[in-house]
């Protein structure tokens, strides 16, 4: 079910989308759902209290009396019990949302921190430009507000935006306290960038790399830190949940240790989610090759609200390498990333006749917005039939630009191209998810001990479009933000030693044979691709009715498909594989894209539709995906324990 709620406090205004497949009907004023009339709601409360009285139709399963009545007890550290692990808190994700939460809990408790691949391999790592705050005398609070809200399409939560804006600064300081190494000016100053939609140089930043020093500063506290037990190459399945009458309670995470392919069970009293986004449900992403939405497809099949996942963020200018003098040999997992900050230090735009077109689309020309960048690149490219547009900043001192791009500088050295004195071939990739799970101003969700931080989350600052450099900000703003819920839902809660009893346990699928793991594997890989092509052709940055419902009825037929051919093969219901998993999560999380651009009527922001190429006041509400039941469900859309069983 696909709902509107005003942002800030509003009225509800609901679209219904019906059953699993996510279907859109029209917009109504007020819609009755068992009886009772929504009374207003904000956004920080709203979505979770609503839930916890209504349910919006959803059946829940029966409470399980035992679990409450099995004899519990209070761990302060690290437990094991064989394939099972026992946390104070449970941590999915090593970005910087993750690595700052579990440094502040871990004060209070013993904390797991969950990690797909190596602790640094996150989005975090690879974030180029900055962190956006208000350093500089001459800026103010209120114009990064501003700047934030109108990149957002007016979609922002204000209250959101303010707390981010305002919080901001202190967040910084810590990690300058931490041991984050921020370039200075000669005047001793941090360097404060400039990026599209800011009105001020207001970006903290490394060289552009200053990502990796954020994770390098906040790993190596963690490292030294006894209460944090980190585990690398831990792949989270689900989330493990129960029902306690309306409410849905987390318990902690499957996880497949990828490297041993076992089952790891954690049971944790707190659970934040902060595992990333998913922009490998495209074929071009600036994306590591561990965001494939795992965090948002979990979410969704533990009944946590989702919101705005239509406004997927393309990056105007990553780098192209069919322009490249020379080739690379082989395609990369992830497109390399020029930075906002290239745009801001004067980079302009050109087309391959060496025509400056930015101009044409906006006053702003190279230092509008992103989504006002992609879409002008894109028309560029579909006019003149070319496959990338130029990026050229050599007119720059070539001291300036190697000191303030050294990382761009030396990879495109490595292809035949000298950036201070060549245009750098770009073309836009899927970069990030402004929707995600739906949280209140303190990271909370609608499932009771769970929190979320970090692209996976929509805490309503990004809107319809997130300005340049305010993801990391968001993430450590937030992070911060659940650690005093978090600490008070640990002390009013016990570990339960045998709570790992009730839910069935995932297996992994060694007794089909090497040669049929093998075939699934080669098929799985083919699906990807092709989900792939179905959202860059028909759920790109300029889309219509017509092709959002092709996209939707292909997804819809390859799910199908896919989920029959595994079966067919012996494939089990609880089986597990981190790449048919992976496929699982793709297909969930393309599957809420299209429902929720279904579901716009407009054109705000990231989501430009010709059949409602116009912005329409009346439509400026979030969109919201409320849980489904999870009957005649795929298996993309279940949890795979199902329902406890003790």
């Amino acid at each position: 079910m696909a709902t509107s709620i005003t942002a800030g406090g509003g009225s509800l205004h609901y679209g219904l989308i019906k059953g699993q497949g996510c279907r859109q009907a029209s917009w109504i004023p007020s819609v009755t759902f068992n009886g009772c009339l929504q009374r207003e709601l904000s956004w920080s409360y709203g979505v979770s209290e609503y839930l916890r009285l209504h349910r919006c139709n959803f059946s829940p399963s029966p409470v399980s009396e035992n679990w409450k009545s099995l004899k519990t007890v209070s761990v302060l550290s690290c437990l094991r019990d064989g394939s099972t692990k026992y946390f104070d808190f449970a941590v999915i994700g090593s970005g910087v949302a993750g690595l700052r939460y579990a440094l502040e809990v871990a004060k209070h408790g013993s904390v797991a921190v969950i990690t797909k691949a190596e602790p640094h391999e996150s989005n975090t790592n690879y974030a180029q430009g900055g962190v956006s705050a208000v350093l500089c005398p001459s800026d103010s609070v209120e114009s990064h507000v501003q700047d934030t809200i109108v990149a957002g399409a007016h979609l922002c939560d204000e209250e959101t935006v303010r707390v981010v804006c305002t919080e901001g600064p202190d967040r910084i300081r810590e990690l300058i306290a931490m041991g984050a190494s921020f370039d200075h000016g000669e005047d001793g100053n941090l360097h404060l960038a400039r990026e599209g939609g800011h009105s001020h140089r207001r970006i903290v930043h490394a060289a552009d790399m200053t990502g990796r020093e954020i994770e390098r500063a906040l790993l190596e506290a963690v490292i030294y830190d006894p209460n944090i037990c980190v585990f690398k190459n831990h792949f989270a399945i689900d989330l493990l949940t129960s029902q306690d009458g309306l409410d849905t309670v987390c318990h902690g995470v499957d996880t497949l240790n990828t490297e041993t392919q076992e089952v790891v069970r954690f049971i944790s009293k707190v659970t934040l989610l902060a595992s990333g986004g998913a922009g490998h449900i495209y074929p071009s992403t600036t994306n590591p090759p561990v965001a494939t939405g795992d965090g948002t497809a979990m979410a969704h099949r533990a009944q946590a609200v989702i919101s705005n996942m239509e406004f997927v963020q393309f990056h105007p200018t990553a780098l192209a390498d069919q322009g490249l003098p020379v080739k690379p040999r082989k395609a990369r997992a992830n497109a390399f990333l020029i930075t906002e900050a290239v745009r801001g230090d004067g980079g302009i735009l050109f087309n391959l006749s060496m025509e400056r077109f930015m101009p044409m689309y906006d006053e702003r020309a190279e230092l509008a917005p992103r989504d006002v960048v992609a879409r002008g690149i894109d028309d560029q490219l579909k006019k003149r039939n070319e496959k990338y547009v130029l990026l050229d900043i050599s007119h720059q001192p070539r001291e300036k630009i190697l000191s303030h791009f050294p990382n761009i500088a030396a990879e495109c050295l490595k292809y035949g191209l000298d950036i201070t004195s060549q245009p750098i071939p770009v073309v836009p990739a899927a970069h990030y998810m402004c929707g995600g799970v739906r949280a209140g101003l303190q990271g909370e969700t609608n499932v009771q001990g769970l929190y979320v931080a970090g692209e996976v989350a929509c805490t309503g600052l990004h809107g319809a479009n997130r300005l340049a450099s305010n993801s990391l900000l968001e993430a450590l703003v937030f992070a911060r933000r659940a650690v005093p819920p978090s600490i008070d839902h640990m002390k009013s809660s016990s570990l339960d030693l045998s709570a790992s009893n009730c839910w069935t346990r995932p297996v992994v699928p060694k007794s089909l044979g090497r040669n049929v793991v093998r075939d699934i594997l080669r098929v799985t890989k083919e699906v990807r691709k092709e989900l792939q092509s179905v959202m860059w052709k028909y759920v790109g940055i300029v889309r219509s009715t017509t092709r959002l419902k092709t996209s939707e009825q292909s997804i819809a037929e390859l799910e199908a498909k896919w989920e029959t051919y595994l079966f067919e093969q012996g494939w089990e219901q609880t089986m597990v594989g981190l790449e048919a998993c992976e496929m699982r999560n793709l297909f969930c999380c393309a599957k809420l894209v299209v429902s929720s651009a279904l579901a716009r009527h407009e054109s705000r922001g990231l989501h430009y539709t010709i059949d409602f190429p116009h912005l329409e006041e009346s439509k400026r509400l979030p969109t919201i995906i409320f849980p489904a039941s999870p009957v005649n469900s795929t298996w993309s859309s279940r949890q795979l324990h199902k329902l406890p069983v003790c």
